[in-house]
């Protein structure tokens, strides 16, 4: 069974190619694409313990190439290595703290009901679209300081940002609209750091520009990098999330009942569902050295693809991994990753989530999926529906 994370049937559904490989071939090289596969959860959580032999620069050339959003002068912190790395994560730890995060909570319900207004009056909505879309493409906006006038635009503009993670599916016409987005976005936040320098608020943004460790400050173009990931990457997990987590409810109505019947249950409902269907389901590294992994020698200088995805549905680590289980113990799950670059966010798309369910299994006691088909997003790393059609009653 050939394993190629950009073909439409693997994406469409990846996890036999992942069995198929931890039993078959555990460190596999994609032919024709070069990059080494790695799917046995021991696997993936050595790569990630290991920052100095699998490093996370040198990879966005390979995937994004002249679409890549940040600046060389300031890389994506997720690109980064120490003690680059280690210096913007003190520093962006300051501003992103667990308090900031916690003190959305009230404002985060209020938007979630505001969001589900036209789905009550209509009765039906698309899960994605009405609610999974723009509840954390807003809960960043207002985290950063955003106005609400353009939330819009960052829509647009993050939507850009996504296509460049598949470039294969990308044209001519979408690589002009996608630099353009890129230019915006930059031109936005540049003038919003400004203003923050000049009148700072209470807010991320304003957070990022006062943040000092060790008297080292942020750059303007750190600030702008560092706006942009979170931007970018916090949303996109937290809709798939949601996704991803309705869908195998619908899939498994034994454990839509347990939830409802115990909305204390929707935790552990949205850590099973991080496991089973993971947003991300990869992002690359790059070795070092020559490494052996699984009796397999990789060289110097390889691409690595470690698969999240695979890890979490390793039978080694979790027993029955495909069967959906809200009451499972998922202590070790790599979703958000591991240690130094463990999500920035998971914080906030656990909350979101939680909040979103909270709200719907509440409001909506016969929710139900419509005869429509779903489809799901076309890219090769993040995972979830494009459109997820429900009946609200």
């Amino acid at each position: 069974m050939d394993y190629n994370p950009f073909l439409p049937e693997v994406q469409h559904n990846p996890y036999p190619y992942y069995a198929y490989l931890r039993r078959h071939a555990p460190v596999y090289q994609v032919p024709g694409v070069g990059f080494w596969a790695v799917s046995r959860y021991e696997d993936v959580l050595s790569i990630l313990k290991n920052p100095q032999v699998f490093v996370s620069s040198g990879f966005a050339e390979a995937f994004v190439g002249d679409l890549n959003p940040f600046s060389p002068e300031a890389p994506s912190m997720i690109t980064t290595d120490p003690p680059y790395h280690t210096r913007l994560r003190k520093l962006v730890n300051r501003a992103f703290t667990p308090r900031r995060v916690m003190s959305l909570e009230t404002r985060l319900r209020m938007l979630v009901r505001e969001l589900m207004e036209p789905i009550v009056e209509r009765g039906e909505c698309d899960l994605i679209g009405d609610l999974a879309i723009p509840l954390p493409v807003r809960a960043i906006a207002e985290l950063l300081g955003v106005r609400p006038e353009d939330y819009r635009d960052f829509r647009h503009w993050m939507d850009d940002m996504v296509k460049t993670l598949n470039l294969a599916a990308v044209t001519q016409e979408d690589r002009t609209q996608i630099r353009q987005s890129i230019d915006d976005l930059r031109a936005y936040f540049q003038a919003a750091i400004e203003e923050c320098r000049r009148h700072p608020g209470d807010n991320l943004l304003s957070d990022l520009v006062r943040a000092e460790e060790e008297a080292q400050q942020l750059t303007s173009e750190e600030i702008l990098s560092l706006a942009l990931l979170v931007l970018a990457g916090g949303a996109e997990t937290t809709t798939n999330l949601i996704g991803n987590a309705m869908l195998a409810l619908f899939a498994h109505p034994e454990q839509m009942a347990k939830v409802r019947a115990t909305p204390a249950l929707i935790p552990p409902l949205l850590e099973e569902a991080l496991r089973y269907d993971a947003p991300v389901q990869w992002i690359p590294r790059r070795v070092t050295q020559d490494v052996e992994l699984s009796g397999t020698m990789i060289p110097a200088g390889a691409l690595l693809l470690p698969l999240f995805g695979s890890a979490n549905r390793d039978e080694r680590k979790f027993p029955e991994p495909d069967r959906f289980d809200i009451t499972r113990n998922t202590d070790g799950l790599l979703a958000f990753g591991y240690g130094i670059h463990f999500c920035l966010g998971a914080q906030l798309a656990r909350l979101e989530a939680r909040i979103a369910f909270e709200t719907l299994l509440e409001r909506f006691p016969h929710l139900a999926r419509t005869e429509a088909p779903f489809t799901r997003i076309d890219n090769p790393s993040f995972r979830g529906p494009k459109a997820l059609p429900l009946m609200a009653g």
